[in-house]
């Protein structure tokens, strides 16, 4: 970024091991380093502390604990007003419309390597330096930056950075793309560092009790009404407590007694009905996504084989992809997937390198 200090880094603190990490790594490197953390929503305001989640006032805490135990500077994040307009506002919409959203996707997208590359661009700082497990790589024959899966599969992260762009890419550094989990933690326990035992964060940060529905009506002043459940034929077969608590391949908590297992298989959230039947009509090989970044490339000229994940913890499936208007793709699955989910993200990978992904809208 022009005006930057070469070997300058602001290092994304959230006030666990991985950042903390992070940050003693590039140190280490020769970089001058300055630690943030954003204050993205109100549980951080009232002071909430949650085991599972990620940014409340305690994190803060930490994060500013462990800059001072690393000797750098720290600041604190503003981002509340922008959090709400691109992450949780969308991701009531993307409930609202019947799919599943991915808050941490967006999150990445817009704040971490949206506005965080700005405030270390304004702070004259080269990168933006996060404890995400993945590689990018430069490559030199075609002159651009390449996302890489972490080297311990275990930990990859990959799948939650694929809208990185070129520019994005080139000032962000992942110091912990090689390292297994185990190694990060020793350094944090030889360190002294007070996240050296810090529970991860896995819930959504702004849903710390995981009842999504409850924290959208008390975001929203709506209420989400009770309405059918249909068969696959269209008949009524019970009632539903409201379609946008139900999500694709949902089995639990249906109570519906129908002599053998149902599962969710679609919805209309204009007639608010949801749509029962068995396992075998969850499964489809075509795939439509939009919204799609590629990384070693500038755009898909034609078929291109790949792998492919629809869900975070999925293993890859062998798919083809083929360009279709307005920056989408049509994915063909060699086998049929379950339960592919509107709004979800479906990133592409040959091998350890990271194609693309966009946001899945539809299924065949």
């Amino acid at each position: 970024m022009p005006g930057t200090r070469e070997k300058s880094a602001l290092i994304a603190m959230s006030g666990g091991v991985d950042s903390s990490v992070a940050a003693h790594l590039m140190l280490e490197a020769g970089y001058c380093c300055e630690g943030a953390i954003m204050h993205l929503h109100w549980d951080a305001d009232r002071g909430l502390s949650r085991n599972r989640t990620c940014c409340t006032r305690r994190d803060m805490e930490d994060a500013g604990e462990i800059a001072e135990q690393l000797g750098i500077p720290f600041t604190v994040l503003a981002y509340a007003d922008a959090f709400r307009k691109q992450v949780i506002d969308k991701f009531v919409r993307v409930y609202e419309e019947g799919g599943t959203p991915n808050p941490c996707i967006d999150c990445n997208r817009h704040l971490k390597f949206g506005k965080m590359l700005q405030a270390a661009a304004d702070k004259g700082l080269e990168y933006v330096v996060t404890g995400h497990y993945a590689r990018i790589v430069y490559d030199k024959a075609s002159g651009r930056y390449l996302l890489k899966k972490a080297l311990h599969a275990e930990k990859d992260q990959s799948y939650v950075l694929y809208m990185l762009t070129q520019r994005q890419l080139a000032h962000i550094q992942f110091p912990l793309g090689s390292m297994e989990k185990r190694e990060v933690r020793a350094i944090a326990e030889r360190l002294g560092l007070i996240s050296a035992e810090k529970q991860e964060s896995q819930d959504i940060c702004f849903v710390p009790d995981g009842d999504y529905c409850a924290f959208m009506e008390e975001y929203t002043g709506k209420t989400y009404p009770p309405g059918a459940f249909l068969n696959l034929e269209g008949r009524p077969v019970g009632c539903h407590q409201g379609a946008v608590r139900y999500t694709l391949g949902q089995r639990k908590g249906l109570n519906l007694a129908m002599g053998t297992p149902v599962y969710v298989c679609g919805k209309s959230m204009s007639d608010n009905t949801v749509t029962v039947g068995p396992e075998s009509a969850l499964y489809t090989k075509t795939v439509f996504a939009e919204d799609v970044n590629w990384i070693p490339f500038e755009a898909l000229e034609g078929p291109l084989q790949v792998t492919a994940k629809t869900r975070y913890r999925q293993k890859e499936q062998h798919a083809t992809v083929y360009p279709i208007e307005r920056n989408g793709i049509r994915l063909e699955f060699e086998e049929p997937q379950r339960a592919v989910t509107a709004g979800q993200a479906v990133v592409l990978y040959d091998g350890d390198l990271v194609v693309g992904g966009g946001t899945i809208t539809k299924t065949k």
